[in-house]
C-alpha cells in the first residue's frame, strides 16, 4: 500500500479573519470594513486553508483554491443583490465548522450602460439598460430626462428600465436615481452631436445619395435611409442596397471634412451611433459602413479594397441565425472596430484622424448564412453620427 501527504496550506484550524483588505498593490494596507458588489477583497487571518464556502448574506461566492492559502483568500464578491442581509461574511470549512465576520456589502448607484433606443417620441417607451435598478416605497426609482423633466415609471427590474417620455423634454444626458445614489448617463438621448447624415438636411452625396423615406414603417425622428433589395451570397446589388458621401460631391455647410469634430476625445474614444431597424428577416450580407479620404469618388473599388478598413455590422453573423428588429434600435460601433477587410479576413486594420474621414459609405454585401440562401433586405437607418463612448 502506498499513502501521500497533503501538502496544503491547511492547518486544521478553526477559521479566523483578522482583518479585510483591498487587493491593489499601491493600497495594500488599506483595510475596509466595507466593500461594493463585483469588488475584490482579500481576506486576512488564520486557518483559512480548509475554507471550502464563503457567503457574503445570503450570497455565495465562487473560490479558486489557487487564491486560498491558510493565512488569506482572496475572493470576488458575488455580483448579485442579496434577499437577505446580514452585514456578515460567513466561512464554511470542509469539516462543517462555520465562522462569521462582520462586513457590510454595498450596492453601488445606478449604472446606465445604453438605450435601446436613443430616438423615442414623446409618449412612447423608452428602455433604459444597465444595472443596479432598485427602488422601494420610500425612495421611489426616478427617471429625469433632460430639461429636468421627470418621467413615468412603467415599469422595471435590475437591469432594464421601462419609462414613458415626457413632453417638452431636450437633449442629453438622463439621469436615474435609485435608493442608492444617482447616475446622470454618458449616452445623449436624442443625440444631436456630430451628426453628418439624417436624411432629412444631411444626406449622400455622390453616385448613389440613397433612397429616403418616412413611412412604411413610420421614421424614428422623420425620413431615413432605405436600403432595399433581393440579393444572395455575395451579391452585389449597388443601386438600391448602397449609400455613397463622397467629399468631392459634398456641397451642403452642415457636412464637413472631416465629417466629426473630435473634440478634447482621442478617435478610440469615439464611437459610430446610428439608428436602425431591419424590418425584413436578414442573414445575407455585412453592413459595410465605410469611412472614406477626401480624395475617393467616382469609383467603386473601394469596397472590396483589402487595405481600407471599415466596420462590419453583422449580427446575423455573431448570433447564428437570422436577425430582425422590433422597431427601431440604437447601434454603437466603437471606432477601435474599424479594421475589418470588406470579407472580414482581415482584422487589423485602422483609420487615422482627420485624414480618414472625408467621406462615408454604407453598402450591404457579403456571404450568406446558407450559401444558397437569398433575401429581399430592408434595413432602414437614421441619425448616423460620431460620438463619445
Amino acid at each position: 500500500m502506498s499513502s501521500c501527504e497533503d501538502d496544503s496550506d491547511s492547518t486544521g484550524d478553526s477559521p479566523k479573519i483578522e482583518y479585510v483588505r483591498v487587493t491593489d498593490p499601491l493600497a495594500s494596507d488599506s483595510l475596509v470594513v466595507r466593500a461594493f458588489l463585483g469588488n475584490t477583497i482579500a481576506m486576512v487571518g488564520e486557518g483559512l486553508g480548509d475554507v471550502v464556502e464563503v457567503w457574503f448574506n445570503d450570497q455565495s461566492a465562487k473560490l479558486n483554491k489557487n487564491y486560498i492559502t491558510d493565512e488569506t483568500i482572496i475572493v470576488t464578491i458575488p455580483n448579485v443583490i442579496p434577499e437577505e442581509v446580514t452585514n456578515q461574511i460567513r466561512l464554511v470549512t470542509a469539516g462543517g465548522t462555520e465562522y462569521t465576520y462582520g462586513f457590510e456589502v454595498q450596492v453601488p448607484e445606478p449604472l446606465l450602460s445604453s438605450m435601446k433606443c436613443e430616438y423615442v417620441p414623446a409618449g412612447g417607451v423608452a428602455i433604459i439598460e444597465g444595472n443596479y435598478f432598485l427602488g422601494d416605497e420610500n425612495k421611489p426609482l426616478e427617471v429625469i430626462f433632460p430639461g429636468n423633466v421627470a418621467a413615468e415609471v412603467e415599469s422595471y427590474d435590475v437591469d432594464e428600465i421601462r419609462v414613458i417620455v415626457p413632453e417638452g423634454v431636450g437633449v442629453g444626458p438622463i439621469t436615474v436615481k435609485s435608493m442608492y445614489g444617482s447616475t446622470r448617463s454618458s449616452f445623449y438621448f436624442r443625440d444631436d452631436r456630430n451628426v453628418f447624415l439624417d436624411f432629412d438636411q444631411t444626406f449622400g452625396a455622390g453616385w448613389r445619395n440613397g433612397v429616403t423615406q418616412g413611412t412604411s414603417p413610420d421614421g424614428v425622428s422623420g425620413d431615413y435611409l432605405a436600403l432595399t433589395g433581393t440579393i444572395g451570397d455575395w451579391g452585389w446589388v449597388e443601386d438600391n442596397l448602397a449609400m455613397n458621401l463622397w467629399a468631392p460631391y459634398i456641397s451642403n455647410p452642415l457636412q464637413q471634412d472631416p465629417l466629426f469634430d473630435l473634440g478634447d476625445n482621442a478617435l478610440a474614444d469615439m464611437a459610430l451611433k446610428f439608428e436602425v431597424n431591419v424590418v425584413n428577416p436578414w442573414a445575407v450580407g455585412y453592413l459595410q459602413c465605410i469611412f472614406t479620404g477626401s480624395d475617393v469618388a467616382d469609383g467603386n473599388s473601394y469596397y472590396n479594397d483589402m487595405e481600407l478598413g471599415r466596420a462590419l455590422w453583422r449580427p446575423w453573423h455573431e448570433n447564428g441565425e437570422e436577425f430582425q428588429t422590433d422597431g427601431w434600435i440604437t447601434v454603437s460601433i466603437p471606432m477601435k472596430e474599424f479594421r475589418f477587410s470588406h470579407d472580414a479576413s482581415i482584422n487589423s486594420l485602422s483609420l487615422e484622424y482627420p485624414g480618414d474621414f472625408g467621406g462615408f459609405t454604407f453598402f450591404v454585401f457579403g456571404p450568406a448564412m446558407d450559401p444558397d440562401l437569398e433575401q429581399d433586405i430592408f434595413i432602414a437607418i437614421d441619425n448616423v453620427r460620431v460620438v463619445p463612448r
